[in-house]
């Protein structure tokens, strides 16, 4: 299967085509998807506008922990001064409610914090996911028991309620960005695990990796140089998936006030302040809402995307599904054009009959004009 992962095949035929690597095939089947393609330019550009979030903040000229109580009408509850919100040159998304803070500033720095976290927190998932599944499938039969119980524990595991138990515990003082990063990562690795495993005994019984077995190698060296290209493309595929999941989570336990607190911007510890501004101040919940709802669909997206790409049998799938699809449409044209022959043959035939009728009223009519000629010489 690791062959069939990274072999490249000509377009329609099931033979390898020379000189094209792996990454051009992917490459060249993630471009006819384009929900993929641009849900890949929206993920590049959230990532590039994270990075760049120092940069564009000194552009507006703004940070994102600095208040403006001038900016704040204290007689009506604190709610921004000037038209939706206090946008203007100065604050190009306006101002938060209460705190006057530049709500611009703290939505691209909220968006490393949460891109942050869940790169983090896939990573770590990632890496103890396959360790544990593939220790488990090359172990014995003990090993491969007692890891995958402690998988079954941690796959049971509700993630909102421990992750609430462990950060409430941890004291303030540990930055709290790494502590949702170790808390998500470190409990939500079981569901990798578990397919790490069944993709690793499936490919312990192929023949490179037997042959390798029996040619003297160890297990940690067949693992490395057999089994984990032919992880890959699963990995790969899950971990893509696993990112919109952790930020979604990140948002949630900043939302529920343990996660990442002031005056580090997040998403949802904004979601969380702004839940009794709404009606004076819309766009306070709209923005990081929106902001949340456009990564998680986008990277959603690009996952499915990149699913697809790297399974080697959804473009035979594909093919297959056309050409069945075109089959019966040709059929179903050949079935119309035959119904219309046999309609014009039918119809040909009920002229032909009209015809051998009045041919026949012709000669019956020759004949009565030829018996009246003979009685009248008679």
């Amino acid at each position: 299967m690791s062959e069939a992962l990274v072999a490249s095949r000509a377009p329609g035929t099931d033979t390898p085509a020379p000189g094209v690597s792996g990454a051009r095939q992917f490459w060249r089947r993630l471009r006819t998807q384009r929900a993929a393609l641009v849900a890949a330019a929206v993920v590049a550009l959230l990532v590039l506008v994270a990075l760049a979030a120092p940069l564009l903040t000194a552009l507006e000229g703004q940070d994102p922990t600095t208040y403006h109580p001038s900016l704040i009408d204290s007689a009506r509850g604190g709610v921004p001064v000037g038209p939706f919100g206090g946008i203007g040159a100065d604050h190009w998304l306006g101002v938060e409610p209460q705190t006057g803070r530049d709500l611009f500033a703290r939505l691209v720095y909220g968006a490393r914090v949460s891109l942050a976290v869940a790169l983090a927190a896939t990573l770590m998932q990632v890496v103890v996911g396959v360790g544990v599944g593939v220790a488990s499938a090359l172990g014995t039969g003990w090993v491969d028991q007692l890891l995958s119980r402690v998988t079954d524990i941690i796959v049971a595991l509700p993630l909102m309620i421990m992750s609430l138990a462990l950060l409430a515990i941890v004291p303030s003082s540990f930055p709290r960005p790494v502590l949702v990063s170790l808390v998500i990562g470190l409990i939500a690795w079981g569901n990798i695990a578990k397919i790490v495993r069944a993709q690793t005994l499936t490919l312990k019984g192929l023949d490179h990796v037997s042959a390798a077995r029996l040619s003297g190698r160890r297990g940690w060296q067949i693992a490395r140089r057999e089994l984990l290209p032919g992880l890959a493309a699963p990995v790969i595929t899950y971990a893509a998936l696993l990112v919109p999941t952790n930020i979604s989570a990140e948002a949630a336990l900043s939302f529920l006030g343990v996660g990442v607190k002031p005056p580090t911007p997040s998403w949802g510890q904004m979601l969380t302040a702004a839940d009794v501004w709404y009606q004076a101040a819309p766009q306070y919940l709209l923005l990081p809402a929106g902001a949340l709802f456009v990564t998680v669909l986008a990277l959603t997206v690009l996952g499915d995307g990149v699913r697809t790409a790297l399974d080697p049998r959804a473009a035979s799938r594909l093919r297959v599904g056309t050409g069945r699809r075109n089959e019966n449409r040709a059929a179903k044209r050949l079935g119309t054009g035959l119904g219309s022959g046999g309609r014009a043959a039918k119809r040909l035939g009920t002229g032909l009959g009209s015809g051998g009728r009045a041919a026949k009223r012709l000669g019956t009519g020759l004949g009565s004009g030829g018996r009246a000629a003979g009685e009248e010489i008679s």
